[in-house]
């Protein structure tokens, strides 16, 4: 993993108004990766988006770790469904042009 796509974790926290605690129980279930380096922990800026999504559940929605396990298992599932429907409706178009 590259530095520069490093956010220090207390900036992110800073910035969206959530405590360390937050990404802490967020790494101990195993959603986030937290790395230290030098002492300082930090977050991987390539999985921004997931992060604040996590933020926004738990935090407007209050949704608890678990819940957020389990919506973020449950999108990937659709996401991956979607692709294949997607792929499936290419390959019947191709059958179909055939005709």
């Amino acid at each position: 993993m590259r530095e520069e796509n490093l956010i220090p974790a207390s900036e992110f926290c800073l910035y969206h108004n959530v405590e360390i605690s937050f990404l802490q129980s967020l790494q101990e279930y195993g959603l986030i990766d937290i790395i230290t380096v030098d002492q300082t922990s930090f977050v991987d800026g390539n999985c921004l988006n997931e992060l604040e999504k996590m933020v926004r559940l738990h935090y407007e929605l209050d949704i608890n770790m678990e819940g957020i396990d389990v919506i973020r298992h449950l999108l990937k599932k659709l996401e991956t469904m979607q692709d294949e429907i997607a792929m499936l409706k290419n390959r019947l178009r191709i059958y179909e042009s055939q005709e």
